[in-house]
């Protein structure tokens, strides 16, 4: 369903391991906004909510609510260093447009 590069997975798990607070996985989102409709959203959770998918990739348990799995099927998230910016990139099948800035979709 979501595919993570190896480059996201060790820039995830080196996050999990320097957090101070209790991380059982990432949840990954898709909330109306941004500059195209839909903007991406991720963030470290202690656990997944009851209605969650849960998605082991390498060994990173990846949570996905119902709303949000119809827009990330088949998504790629990699994470990208860069001299001008880095940070997680999102490669989704499902979009019909992106915004310059790679966080929101049409």
């Amino acid at each position: 369903m979501i595919n993570l590069t190896d480059s996201a997975v060790n820039a995830i798990k080196s996050a999990i391991s320097s957090s101070t607070h209790p991380t059982g996985g990432l949840r990954v989102m898709i909330e109306a906004g941004g500059c195209n409709g839909f903007k991406y959203k991720m963030g470290l959770v202690e656990e997944p909510k009851p209605d969650d998918t849960v998605i082991d990739c390498d060994g990173l348990k990846v949570f996905v609510d119902n709303k949000s799995r119809e827009h990330l099927i088949g998504t790629t998230i990699d994470f990208v260093m860069a001299l001008e910016s880095s940070g997680f990139t999102f490669h989704n099948p499902n979009a019909t447009a992106n915004c310059s800035c790679g966080k929101s979709f049409s």
